[in-house]
């Protein structure tokens, strides 16, 4: 695949694991995961779905006998161990929780226990990305710029926030903190935090979804400097002028990549 759909993948997977982290609820709760997200975030690991009684397992395979495998429950552990062991501990026939060593492992599992929750959803994460080819020339990244400044030009709107997507994840970019935020406005910048909560925001790339207006505020703005902040709504809405405005975002943001 192409760097600019290893790239999308990415960003996908990344979504997914937002949407996961997302579903569960306190460690104490009965709040059930969102396991359609987890099943496609599984779809593009290196795991392979495997029924096993009222199990559903994803499995990677390892050196000689044992796997990784995980049960996709609310709890989504992973265990490095056998199939056999993992429908033991988790769906056991009564005949086999009469064996005193079954029961123990019934009970106890942290001797082929990995991880778990969050914890596991990230091991998958990061073995999804692993998998894919990220790197990337000159070229790969003004090819993304030249698709945004042209979508910009035709008024194609998404087209526009596609390329935006791409560079806020190359860039690290994220979306504005809610002190930043404007309605029918799509907003990503860069964000620090310090201590005592204060965040600064900057710089930030604002794109106009009533009329694909597109500029780069590049001041760092803390988000307890009123009047900074009422500046950035400003320009923001049109009413002053950004550090860099239209095509030349991208010109901004290629530059900003390719020096990193």
């Amino acid at each position: 695949m192409s760097f600019k759909e290893n790239l999308l993948k990415k960003i996908q997977i990344s979504q997914l694991t937002r949407k996961v982290l997302a579903s569960f609820g306190s460690p104490e709760s009965a709040s059930k995961i969102d396991k359609d997200a987890m099943r496609s975030l599984l779809d593009m690991s290196p795991y392979l779905y495997h029924r096993e009684r009222d199990l559903d397992l994803f499995i990677e395979k390892l050196d000689g006998e044992q796997s990784k495998i995980l049960v996709l429950d609310n709890e989504l552990p992973i265990y490095r161990t056998t199939v056999e062991d993992v429908a033991i501990r988790k769906s056991p026939y009564t005949k086999e929780m009469l064996s005193i060593g079954n029961i123990i492992k019934i009970l106890k599992d942290s001797d082929v226990k990995i991880s778990r929750r969050e914890e596991s959803v990230q091991i998958i994460q990061k073995e999804c990305i692993d998998r894919l080819d990220l790197s990337y020339n000159a070229s790969d990244i003004e090819m993304i710029a030249k698709e945004g400044a042209d979508s910009l030009e035709n008024g194609y709107t998404d087209g526009i926030l596609e390329s935006l997507a791409f560079f806020a994840e190359l860039l690290g970019y994220q979306p504005a903190p809610k002190a930043f935020r404007i309605r029918h406005h799509e907003i990503v910048g860069a964000v620090t935090e310090k201590q005592g909560g204060q965040i600064w925001y900057g710089p930030a790339v604002v794109l106009s979804l009533i009329d694909n207006s597109l500029g780069m505020i590049e001041d760092k703005i803390s988000s307890l400097d009123k009047a900074k902040i009422e500046h950035f709504q400003q320009v923001a809405q049109g009413k002053e002028k950004p550090s860099v405005e239209g095509k030349e975002v991208f010109r901004y943001l290629t530059d900003a990549v390719l020096m990193q």
